[in-house]
């Protein structure tokens, strides 16, 4: 499993964090609107996050519509977004485009407004956005770190939707992970690509970069997902966007990725990586051991191995492989995001059961029963490996690996008689 302290996380430079701003203080923006800030919610790299709204006599609810974000006016995180921001994120950019591309919306945050905000003798920066809810990455863990078969597919399309408009607008993202997805915080089935702190100009009026490898920008980005060309120092550009696309879906839907338990050597997770590319079938080997392996994501991963540095992705065809994908599982794009524990049986027919199960086993994980009530009674034969059924049905209460086993007994597909023990005991919680 991938190491908690190096999962997911840029290594951090030497920046100060902002201090905690008093709730009401009022920042103007460099178009002197002024923006109320309401309770803080949280911090990300080495800025805080407050609850905003408009100025007005009125304080700013738990329902405010936008977020600020804050740095000190030194660091670069926030400088880099602004630019992003600024030349692509503007509200009338972002309907335009939507509109003329038919998409029912596009997964970008809207640029709001920004400005310096002086305070203690103290220099600040700040960006006003839209509020979203949650973050994938803690809806993938809640979820015994998977995501159901549609939803990949369907999470691939939107930010699908997303990338070609960031490149079109001579940027790249860098650092696509479900960390920096988010939620629409009004419908659940909308999500957005947030964090363009490593967003890179890959195109200045209209000039690609060239291919170049620079020793001191080798592993940019956040380690499992980052591109073979960022292992190599190499500046960021479409081909690699995509390419970290497929590691998360990949991610996404087994719940594993080869190099993961070796992310504190980044040279080993390169060497991984470039060897997965030359033959791609052993990345789909590794990572769907026996099962049906997803014919789409091969095709997706071999199809970005195709593009040349600067080349322009034909996104339609990508797309086109996502939906070929949905429909050989039976399914549409129907613009629906399911993030249940269970794709198929009685969970996945009940919704508003599977709801209260998903809350049952989270809000009382330690009255959960002991270990040998939760032996799947599906194994009677005196001849069956009882090994795999213990260890996948152990204790919950006695660390996290055995937390997300247990969850992941939900959708385990061997287990076919559904009037076993562990299902009895939480179906009579609320049946």
């Amino acid at each position: 499993m991938p190491n908690k302290k190096t999962a997911g996380k840029r290594a951090p430079a030497k920046r100060k964090l902002a201090e905690v701003f008093g709730l009401g203080e009022v920042l103007a923006d460099t178009s002197r609107k002024e923006w109320k800030l309401g309770v803080p919610i949280g911090q990300g790299g080495f800025g805080r996050l407050y609850l905003a709204d408009v100025n007005s006599s009125k304080s700013v609810g738990s329902d405010a519509p936008y977020v600020a974000k804050v740095e000190p006016s030194h660091n670069g995180p926030l400088f880099t977004e602004l630019k992003f921001y600024m030349r692509a994120a503007k509200p009338d950019e972002i309907q335009k485009w939507t509109k003329s591309h038919k998409l029912k919306y596009l997964g970008v945050p809207r640029y709001w407004g920004s400005g310096l905000h002086e305070r203690n003798g103290n220099s600040y920066r700040f960006m006003i956005m839209d509020r979203f809810g949650r973050d994938l990455q803690k809806m993938y863990e809640e979820n015994a770190k998977q995501f159901p078969h549609k939803t990949v597919l369907q999470l691939g399309l939107r930010i699908l939707d997303i990338l070609e408009y960031v490149h079109e607008h001579e940027y790249v993202h860098g650092d696509i992970k479900a960390a920096n997805l988010l939620l629409s915080y009004k419908n659940p089935n909308q999500v957005y690509l947030v964090d363009y702190g490593l967003a890179y100009r890959y195109c200045p009026e209209g000039v690609h970069k060239v291919y170049k490898e620079d020793p001191k920008r080798c592993h940019d980005g956040t380690i499992e997902y980052t591109s073979i060309d960022a292992h190599k120092g190499v500046a960021p550009s479409r081909r690699g966007d995509l390419e970290i696309l497929g590691y998360c879906m990949i991610h996404w839907l087994s719940g594993h990725l080869p190099w993961e338990d070796n992310l504190k050597d980044p040279n080993f997770v390169r060497d991984s990586k470039i060897r997965c590319r030359d033959n791609i079938s052993i990345l789909m080997d590794k990572c769907f051991p026996g099962k049906n392996k997803p014919d789409e994501i091969t095709k997706y991963m071999e199809k970005v191995k195709l593009l040349s540095y600067e080349e322009k992705p034909v996104y339609q065809h990508f797309r086109e492989i996502l939906l070929q994908g949905l429909k050989a599982i039976g399914q549409k794009d129907d613009g629906m995001l399911d993030f249940g524990l269970a794709e198929n049986g009685d969970f996945q027919r009940n919704p508003v059961q599977k709801v209260l199960l998903q809350k049952f086993i989270r809000k009382e994980r330690q009255q959960l029963p002991p270990v040998r009530a939760l032996r799947c009674n599906c194994y009677q034969n005196p001849e069956d490996d009882l090994t795999k059924t213990q260890e996948k049905h152990s204790n919950p209460k006695e660390s996290p690996e055995h937390w997300n086993l247990f969850l992941s007994f939900l959708n385990d597909e061997s287990c076919k008689n559904m009037d076993c023990c562990l299902y009895l005991f939480l179906k009579n919680k609320f049946v």
